[in-house]
């Protein structure tokens, strides 16, 4: 994306003395993610933590506000004798979380301002490697930050039913670090090879996309694929206050575990990032270079591009509550960018209709309420198009696209410590992030950008999370949902590639779930046991059944059991 690079080398250029301290983000998936939740919901005030909508987290800010409560945690004194840290009195961490408190610092050392004694191994490895626990090269110098961890995920899987054998074989390696506190970068790099369940391979086949992947080649026998996975970027500071992100990775907007504003499901892509934060604001600027729905015949061909501009403004309300509103344009020109779209400050559906362009324009809020050092409530509600009017009617009129999300987490469930329950439900209608243009929907290289279902859905998750101790995680995962599919020439409103147009003259009723009615039910049980730091080992068993009412022959049923071990990555979930 030209005008990406160009921007980003300008501001390098024209900020290049006003640049300080900068900070790499928590990769996707991080153990820490999980415990900053269970930090936020027990502390409850006003602070950095609370602009956790935004993902990936910034390390320095996020290091900064566990050492805060680390501190306030051990009631430390001021001369006068008094508690400096007097607003988080009442905060209860369980031993547990004191051994993930200490393991997230390990894990993000170069921010740590105290001791570092307990990170230091007790034997390193050739004199040079694993001199601290989590890393396997780390040098920390002046005007000099660098880790590099190598990458290894084997799973074996067998699915009842199913003659093939199933597995997952990752390799790879991690690097980050920060040169002279000014710049930082990250990147991160792994060769794949995969045989999941026959949904998953279903999935490969009807997108011409791995999930959360891009580009694949066939590997081996049937259903076998093989994909490479490279994300990097580097950050910097425009100003004190503003912090710049370029690079090519995911990004994800919400509280859920899905979103329905920007999802990290899908693949990754080329990206812009400016977030402001100041007093109770956080605003994020989002400049991305994304891909059309396409179809690869055979040989490789230049692929066309299309962009989009996203907005995400969040304020502290009250110390317990936050609250964000997002803008969204997506935007097809032939292989450029619409500079008019540029504008970090005006509201970009003002400038769709300025400039007389027919793109694709969504708006949404967010909230996130800390209760009783115990409970967050959070939501989305995502807008597309609709009518006061058509809506009062009640008739189902296709043009009312909008979406919603509500969840509920529960940290110490019942008084048991480090039981962790939660609870979403994600509702969207028919025809919600499509459009009336191939180009302008809702997606990225033949995947959605937010929720993986699409549209004409409701969906109920419930996750139990216990660490009963320090080093053993017990998972346990339900998904349920209805979903709205096509029929001969009837446009359900589900398929999001499709176009708004496509509907035969049909104008009204569009309900949820209309069409081919399917449901699935998709639960998971997982234990895993870390074996050191950032090392696993896991087994799990996965139950997943699909329905689709009058349409017997088109049931499937996947019984999956799976061992494995993983190292410095994300496990791979099946969860759609």
């Amino acid at each position: 994306m030209q005008i990406i690079k160009t921007f980003t080398k300008l501001l390098i250029f024209i900020c290049p003395f006003t640049t300080s301290a900068q900070s790499t983000f928590l990769s996707q998936g991080d153990k820490g993610y999980q415990f900053i939740d269970r930090l936020e919901i027990k502390q409850r005030i006003n602070t950095d933590i609370n602009f956790s909508t935004i993902k990936p987290y910034n390390r320095k800010f996020i290091v900064r506000e566990v050492e805060l409560l680390d501190s306030a945690r051990l009631g430390f004194m001021d001369s006068a004798g008094n508690n400096k840290f007097k607003q988080f009195e009442g905060l209860s961490l369980t031993h547990i979380d004191e051994y993930n408190l200490h393991s997230f610092l390990m894990n993000n050392t170069e921010w740590v301002t105290g001791s570092r004694t307990s990170f230091l191994s007790k034997k390193t490895l050739l004199g040079s490697f694993y001199k601290t626990k989590p890393n396997l090269l780390e040098v920390n110098t002046k005007d000099f930050f660098l880790v590099i961890n190598p990458i290894i995920q084997y799973n074996q899987s067998k699915e009842a039913g199913n003659n093939q054998t199933l597995f997952l074989n990752t390799r790879g390696v991690t690097v980050r670090g920060m040169i002279a506190n000014r710049l930082g970068f990250s990147s991160t790099i792994t060769d794949n090879q995969e045989r999941g369940p026959i949904y998953f391979q279903n999935n490969i086949v009807a997108t011409r996309a791995v999930p959360g992947q891009g580009f694949y080649k066939s590997f081996k026998a049937a259903g076998g694929v093989d994909y490479f996975d490279a994300r990097g970027y580097i950050t910097f500071n425009a100003a004190k206050y503003i912090d710049v992100q370029f690079g090519y990775d995911k990004n994800f907007i919400g509280n859920g575990y899905r979103s329905l504003l920007l999802s990290d499901w899908g693949n990754s892509n080329l990206f812009l990032k400016l977030n402001t934060k100041i007093w109770k604001f956080n605003y994020q600027n989002l400049f991305m270079e994304l891909m059309p729905q396409f179809r690869k015949n055979s040989g490789d061909i230049l692929l066309d591009r299309k962009y989009s501009a996203m907005h995400h403004l969040s304020m502290n309300v009250t110390k317990w509550l936050n609250v964000g509103v997002f803008e969204s344009i997506i935007f097809g020109r032939k292989n450029h960018f619409e500079f008019q779209y540029l504008n970090p400050i005006i509201f970009l559906r003002h400038i769709e209709g300025a400039i007389g362009s027919p793109d694709n324009a969504i708006v949404g809020s967010d909230f996130k309420a800390n209760i009783a050092n115990h409970f967050q409530v959070y939501g989305q509600f995502l807008l597309d198009e609709f009518s006061i009017k058509k809506l009062k009617e009640n008739k189902g009129w296709w043009g009312n696209k909008f979406g919603t999300q509500i969840g509920i987490k529960y940290i110490d469930a019942f008084g048991l410590p480090n039981l962790d329950l939660q609870f979403e439900a994600n509702r969207v209608r028919p025809y919600t992030y499509s459009h009336n243009d191939s180009v302008s929907n809702y997606t990225h290289y033949n995947q959605p950008l937010a929720h993986p279902l699409g549209a004409n859905f409701e969906e109920f998750i419930g996750i139990l999370r216990y660490q009963p101790a320090p080093k053993v995680y017990v998972l346990a995962k339900i998904i349920y949902y209805q979903k709205g599919l096509d029929s001969t020439g009837y446009n359900a409103g589900g398929n999001i590639f499709r176009l708004d147009t496509d509907r035969n003259g049909i104008e009204e009723g569009y309900n949820v779930g209309g069409g081919r009615k399917a449901t699935c039910l998709n639960a998971l049980m997982q234990l895993s046991y870390e074996v050191r730091e950032n090392l696993y080992f896991e087994i799990s068993y996965q139950h997943r059944s699909y329905k689709i009412a009058n349409f017997p022959a088109q049931n499937t049923t996947s019984n999956l059991i799976t061992a494995g071990i993983r190292f410095n990555i994300a496990r791979r979930d099946y969860d759609f």
